[in-house]
């Protein structure tokens, strides 16, 4: 199986969530379908439908986290440095809008752009991949093509 590349941050975050749905969401969950079951015909009983609905998610979620957690490769950034790579902090500037922007590259299963982590497969982290402070990247969006430059890299 292909190892899932993941910060250590990011692999603490999915272990925390399992954590949670094991130990807190399954078993609310188990009483609510509990409860619902006792309210009687089970054909018409949307409190029981929409918990086993729930239940669903629940243990579907459970086992995406583990096979993403069995299958994961930590790596830690604080050990790294030079021109960016999987794990790098990087601050840009957006040349046509003067705005700045800080992205961490990390993996598939940990990306969440409103948080700043970046998919190492999307565009711009492809675009970067390499690049050293002072280079200027253009990456092609759905919008048309943007240019960055690279103002820091760090590895935290």
């Amino acid at each position: 199986m292909e190892k899932i590349p993941m910060t250590r941050s990011g692999f603490v975050a999915l272990e925390r969530e399992l954590t949670e749905l094991k130990g807190k969401d399954r078993p609310a969950i188990i009483r609510q379908i509990a409860e619902a079951r006792e309210h009687g015909d089970l054909s018409e009983n949307a409190e029981y439908h929409a918990a086993r609905e729930k239940q669903g998610f629940i243990e579907g979620r459970i086992k995406e986290l583990e096979a993403i957690l069995s299958r994961a490769e930590v790596f830690d950034p604080a050990k790294l440095s030079g021109s960016i790579k999987f794990g790098a902090t990087v601050d840009l500037l957006d040349e046509d809008t003067e705005e700045e922007r800080t992205y961490q590259i990390v993996g598939e299963a940990e990306a969440n752009i409103e948080r700043g982590l970046l998919n190492m497969r999307s565009p711009l982290a492809r675009a970067l991949i390499g690049k050293d402070e002072g280079d200027s990247v253009d990456v092609k969006t759905p919008g048309g093509v943007r240019s960055y430059e690279i103002l820091a890299i760090r590895y935290e």
